[in-house]
Parts: structure tokens; C-alpha cells; sequence
């Protein structure tokens, strides 16, 4: 049982650690806490209150001049939405997009939602702008930002818990190479959805058509999961 919870936590050690209450970052700052709080912090980073709307910040991020919104779930911070202050065509969006996707896999910080070795980027002849004007497409990146903080124990005895919640030392201590197989494919599982809690998602938005990017830094800790139903 022993050499299958440590072959199924060093699986998962290369892939990354999960830390207790560690939240998504944006510029290094918790996506929590509430909106003044945030709004503050964020202009101590240099982003200026946009003069149409307070609540807005605008600056340069990555790069791009941006629009940036605090948005919060029961009065706590639970997204922070930023978004391109300038629109372009469909060919300058897909190098764009391309661009970010690009950038998000080089990042060590941050680990693919949907699968590692699958490809984001949107080829050269496709026509985005067909494709969302008639097909209604959605061009979107999925990632997910690892822990900041590494807590190997914690680690180990999750993975232990959530093991033998589903098999018995018995079945452990004789299983097969299916089974092995079927162990660490839980325990990788689980540690996605402990991920899912920090995304960080970009996607192409339409104006008239024109287009821009629209990023997400989700914490999912603070978003409504149906306590108010």
C-alpha cells in the first residue's frame, strides 16, 4: 500500500505541490480580502481609477494597456477581470491569443486545465471571425496557477485519505498494475480539482466586431457554490 501512495505522490510532486489556503494571485496580490482593500493595492502597483468609473482601474499589464475590474461574491474579492482597452481585428487577436498561450506555457507558475500536452493556439487559415459571427466559437485558454507554497506532508496525507476512501489496505496491499493505475489516476484528479480553485483563464471578446482579450483571475474559495439556495 505504501509504495502505491508514494508512487501516486510523486506523480503528482511533478506535476505540482498542493498548499492549504493558498489563493490565486494577481501581480502577487491574494485575490481575497475585500474590494477597497483591492482597489488599493492594486494602485499601489500603479494602476490608475479610470475617470468614467472609480471602480475601474487602468494601466499596463503584460504589456497592453488595460481595463480592470475588482469583482466580489458576498463582499469578498473573488475575480479579478482585465481587459484590453483597445480592440483589433480578427488576424492581430489570433497573434495576440497565440501569444498568451504561448506565454502561459513557458510560465512554471502555471500548469494547463485541460490536458498538458494539448495545443491552445489557433492556426494561421482559421477565420476567427467567421467562426464567432456564424458558429457562435468561443476561443478560450484554461490554466491553473500553482501553490506558492509547498507542503509535502499535508500533501502525502491527502493523498492517503482520499486512497483509501475508495480501497481497502487489503486491495492496496495486492493490487495490480490496472489497479496501480487506477489509484494514481484518482489521485491526480483530485489534486486538478484542488487546482481548479486558482484558474486563470483568458478568452477573445467581440465588440461590433472587433476584438479583445479578457482575462480571469478566479478564486474559486470566494465564489457562490449554492450556500444561499
Amino acid at each position: 500500500m505504501k509504495k502505491i501512495l508514494l508512487v501516486a505522490t510523486l506523480l503528482i510532486c511533478t506535476v505540482a505541490l498542493y498548499a492549504q489556503n493558498d489563493v490565486t494571485r494577481f501581480l502577487g496580490i491574494p485575490v481575497d480580502g475585500t474590494k477597497y482593500e483591492m482597489i488599493q493595492k492594486l494602485k499601489a502597483k500603479g494602476f490608475t481609477s479610470s475617470p468614467q468609473d472609480k471602480d475601474v482601474l487602468v494601466g499596463e499589464f503584460n504589456g497592453s494597456q488595460v481595463n480592470i475590474y475588482v469583482v466580489t461574491t458576498n463582499n469578498k474579492v473573488s475575480r479579478i477581470m482585465v481587459c484590453d482597452a483597445n480592440t483589433m481585428n480578427g488576424t492581430d487577436i489570433r497573434i495576440r491569443f497565440n501569444q498568451l498561450c504561448r506565454q502561459f506555457g513557458k510560465n512554471k507558475k502555471y500548469v494547463q486545465a485541460s490536458s498538458l500536452f494539448s495545443d491552445n493556439t489557433i492556426s494561421d487559415d482559421e477565420d476567427i471571425s467567421y467562426e464567432i459571427t456564424v458558429h457562435k466559437k468561443r476561443y478560450e485558454a484554461v490554466y491553473y496557477q500553482l501553490p506558492t507554497v509547498i507542503d509535502s506532508v499535508a500533501l502525502a496525507e491527502e493523498i492517503q485519505s482520499v486512497v483509501l476512501s475508495k480501497y481497502t489496505e487489503e486491495q492496496l496491499a495486492n493490487a495490480t498494475e490496472d489497479q496501480q493505475q487506477e489509484v494514481m489516476a484518482e489521485a491526480v484528479l483530485y489534486m486538478l480539482e484542488k487546482f481548479s480553485k486558482k484558474s486563470v483563464w483568458f478568452m477573445i471578446s467581440d465588440l461590433y466586431g472587433k476584438y479583445y482579450i479578457t482575462m480571469f483571475y478566479d478564486n474559486e474559495y470566494n465564489r457562490a457554490n449554492g450556500e444561499d439556495l
